[in-house]
């Protein structure tokens, strides 16, 4: 069965960096478009940045546009978001999913597989 694990998440001072891994297995990796989501306590989830198969094009959302990265390797199954700049308000739990479909998109209840999540919190 597909199953997506998130790793990298942790405690980290404001202005700090992470970087967020996602393994996948059990699906074409390459013909998927992976994307990364947040949910912050007491909020509904929010898309965070998406990259499609052939990693040739991207998406942020506005408040992470700038200050996260989002790639891919292929090879390794593997998804990554690189977080810069962290604000406070960048706390919540991230969540890796994956999406058969080739278009960029947004709307979690698009997404077919999503992974457990790994926590981020950033102090102030």
């Amino acid at each position: 069965q597909v199953q997506l694990v998130e790793t990298g998440g942790g405690l980290v001072q404001a202005g700090g960096s992470l970087r967020l891994s996602c393994a996948a297995s059990g699906l074409t990796f390459s013909r998927y478009t992976l994307g990364w989501f947040r949910q912050a306590p007491g909020k509904e989830r929010e898309f965070v940045a998406a990259i499609n198969g052939n990693a040739g094009n991207t998406v942020y959302s506005d408040s992470v546009k700038g200050r996260f990265t989002i790639s891919r390797e292929n090879g390794k199954n593997t998804v990554y978001l690189q977080m810069n700049s962290l604000k406070p308000e960048d706390t919540a739990v991230y969540y890796c999913a994956a999406d058969r479909s080739i278009f960029l998109r947004t709307t979690d209840n698009e997404y077919d597989y999503w992974g457990q999540g790994t926590q981020v919190t950033v102090s102030s």
